[in-house]
């Protein structure tokens, strides 16, 4: 005789150890990146000199530079991180793609064309002056997008959001070089945002962002439960009596806010928000209930060590963030494509 199959409530709370289990791993993974970010880089400091400038005030030369210079880029570095990742979940999540993130739809192109503009235009040259148009130009590049997918026969299909995405992408990319090749003068400044990275930003940064971020967060987590009907198709989402439309609408809305938060505040930063719901969902499975505060603690974690990994590979140089998560990104791709790929 074969033996008697587990209760399903029993499984139920095997499963939901199992999640607390990787979310408190994660949360302590975040704190160890946070020590990491503030003790790590051309001046090392002591973890007791850390814990001494954030709960004791000390007035050394070591608390100068971790209050002055190292608590707001790992704040910028928090806040990034976990807005690029809801926003990929989000995003692959309402295009029923593995493999997009926030640059498949042109929201992070259409970012980097509103800092062009900013800078070549309206003379604006400061990383908190940047954050209005990067926000901007992510909106205008979203609507856009969605208004192309959602006309014709059939609405917003994931194919039409895709291929409407690539188009917008494809204008986007040509007005930032037509911009560019004709005035050095906004090439030269806008490469060092174009990199990506956390470097040299300031409470400033911190304080105009994380509305956006709050705002954002809000929206893709209303969306929980119907991106979770919608991975089971779209015909099968409208029978569980999900409104698809309001589900990709709120979605691609909070997707956007949070690209523009992550893009403004540090530029295009890649693989964070292809790479970590991958992740998150290896651990705590499909439920986006449990996949969206996985990606919120995961991605921060991602950026941080990257730029703490970009400190010291090449001392005193540092590499910036962007180039070390695309480094660290391109092996997952490649892995991911090979997980992939079906036999012809």
């Amino acid at each position: 005789m074969s033996a008697a199959a587990p209760p399903v409530h029993s499984v139920r709370r095997a499963q939901v150890a199992r999640r607390i289990g990787w979310t408190a791993a994660a949360v302590a993974a975040v704190l160890l990146a946070v020590l990491l970010s503030l003790a790590v880089g051309a001046r090392a400091v002591p973890p007791s000199a850390v814990v001494d400038a954030l709960l004791r005030k000390g007035h050394s030369d070591d608390a100068e530079v971790i209050r002055q210079l190292r608590v707001p880029r790992t704040l910028i570095g928090l806040m990034v991180g976990a807005a690029l990742a809801l926003a990929g979940t989000v995003l692959q999540g309402i295009t029923r793609n593995p493999i997009a993130d926030p640059g498949v739809l042109g929201i992070s192109q259409g970012s980097s064309v509103g800092v062009v503009l900013a800078i070549a235009f309206a003379g604006v040259h400061t990383l908190s002056g940047y954050v209005w148009y990067a926000f901007a130009g992510a909106g205008v590049a979203s609507v856009a997008v969605y208004a192309i997918a959602s006309s014709g026969r059939g609405g917003a299909t994931p194919v039409k959001l895709a291929l409407g995405g690539a188009a917008i992408n494809a204008l986007l990319v040509s007005v930032t070089t037509a911009v560019l090749t004709t005035s050095a003068a906004t090439l030269d400044e806008f490469r060092f945002w174009q990199v990506g990275s956390i470097a040299g930003r300031d409470a400033e940064v911190v304080a105009r962002i994380w509305p956006f971020l709050l705002v954002g967060t809000v929206l893709v987590v209303s969306v929980a439960r119907g991106l979770d009907a919608l991975a089971l198709g779209e015909d099968m989402a409208k029978g569980l009596g999900r409104n698809v439309a309001a589900v990709r609408v709120l979605g691609g809305l909070g997707a956007t806010v949070l690209t523009g938060v992550g893009v403004a505040a540090a530029g295009p930063i890649a693989f964070v928000g292809l790479a970590v719901p991958h992740l998150a969902r290896a651990v705590v499975g499909t439920d986006h209930r449990w996949v969206l505060p996985m990606a919120a603690l995961i991605g921060p974690v991602m950026l941080l060590v990257s730029d703490v990994i970009g400190r010291i590979v090449f001392p005193p140089g540092e590499v910036p963030a962007g180039v070390m998560t695309a480094l660290l990104g391109v092996p997952f791709l490649v892995t991911l494509v090979r997980r992939k790929a079906v036999p012809a």
